[in-house]
């Protein structure tokens, strides 16, 4: 039996390792031999169960949604990552990796965002750790999610607006990386998805792997059974993918259905669909497959969803398609959002704009009556009301 998970020097199959500058490469080393000690460790596992429960909310609900599940002709179940604290999944992996910032006796947290969901929740942590925050987002972002940036603000991070490129989440990051650069010693970054070098795909896809435990204790209330037919879930950077199916991995009884983003379509110039657009490359630290011209220079991606807009993809997630262990549809602008509006007339639950895409690809599927679904709504539409009302539906 084939198996996906990563190896010891941080690959998945060809995709992942650790491509970083010499001034990072004492941080990165330190984070490799400390992540697993401390997420192993039974004071680590008790804080942040505890935090998830107490604070966060969890579980999150696996809610059976009988009028999307009549339409599409099967059994669909919505994990709902949007009722979590600070409205999306992201939580799950900051109070994580802040704690063990913490642990590590760093001082100082910075992180990047795109839609600003991973901002706020690092934000929040540090707020309730006690932690210096400086979070780092394009001034694309910043504008079209205005209203993060203010919870940001509230909560007492610096946001640093980023005008370099495309100013957007790739900026952001690179920003980021350049004043961890700055300052390797006090310095924890905290990186919001399965992206980067190694070990930070691996440690953000386990401290998300909360969502696929709970899927397996739920569906067994629900259908006397641990598993679905189907796994889907909304990928750009790759984390709540990655905590979706982290304990379904090598169940070969579970197909699993990636939804990235089309942008105007997979033929235009404006699009962020990495794994049906991109080649070999390496991007943020990580070998992955990436958008880049002729010459090999990263292309700017263009989403309406700012947590999708990013060139590359998660090194598992890559793997998976490689491996076609993984489905992946790319879903365009108008079909998430008439996604969106389907979802919040049939269920009255508004998605966030990233998870849109993953319901815009259930009219792709064809679904047998006995097939048990789940699909992750990964965060909630409040921040995106602005992007929903303006957008004129072709």
């Amino acid at each position: 039996m084939k198996t996906y998970q990563v190896d010891n020097e941080g690959f998945y199959g060809e995709f992942g390792g650790a491509y970083i500058p010499e001034i990072l490469h004492r941080c990165v080393t330190e984070l490799r031999e400390s992540y697993l000690q401390v997420l192993e460790s039974e004071s680590f596992r008790q804080e942040f169960s505890s935090l998830l429960r107490d604070y966060v909310g969890r579980p999150s609900p696996l809610y059976l949604s009988r009028r999307l599940s009549e339409k599409y002709g099967c059994k669909i179940y919505l994990k709902r990552e949007d009722l979590n604290h600070t409205g999306a999944h992201k939580i799950n992996n900051a109070i994580g990796q802040v704690l063990l910032a913490k642990r590590m006796g760093k001082k100082r947290i910075i992180a990047e965002t795109g839609a600003g969901q991973h901002g706020v929740a690092t934000a929040t942590v540090c707020a309730l750790l006690g932690m210096e925050c400086v979070v780092y987002m394009g001034k694309t972002d910043v504008e079209r999610q205005h209203v993060n940036v203010e919870r940001m603000k509230m909560l007492g991070a610096k946001v640093h607006p980023v005008t370099s490129g495309n100013m957007t989440l790739k900026d952001a990051t690179n920003e980021a990386i350049r004043d961890w650069c700055c300052h390797p010693a006090d310095t924890y970054y905290v990186i919001g998805s399965t992206v980067g070098p190694h070990p930070y795909p691996d440690m953000v896809a386990r401290l998300q792997s909360v969502i696929s435990e709970e899927i397996k204790k739920q569906l067994m209330e629900h259908e006397g059974r641990d598993y679905p037919d189907y796994l889907m879930a909304c990928v750009g950077g790759g984390s709540n993918a990655a905590g979706t199916i982290y304990h379904y991995l090598d169940d070969e009884r579970v197909k699993i259905v990636l939804a990235e983003a089309g942008g105007k379509g997979i033929d235009t110039p404006f699009s962020a669909a990495t794994i049906h657009l991109g080649r070999l490359g390496i991007i943020h630290g990580s070998k992955t497959l990436v958008m880049q011209d002729e010459d090999g220079q990263i292309m700017e991606p263009y989403s309406i969803s700012a947590g999708l807009d990013y060139p590359g993809i998660g090194p598992m997630h890559a793997n998976l398609a490689a491996q076609r262990r993984a489905t992946v549809l790319a879903v365009n602008d108008d079909e998430a959002i008439r996604a969106a509006y389907e979802l919040t007339r049939l269920e009255g639950i508004i998605p966030a704009l990233e998870s849109a895409h993953v319901l815009g690809a259930l009219p792709k599927m064809s679904f047998k009556p006995t097939d048990i679904v789940v699909l992750t709504v990964s965060g909630r539409g409040d921040k995106d009301l602005n992007t929903y009302l303006n957008y004129n539906l072709q």
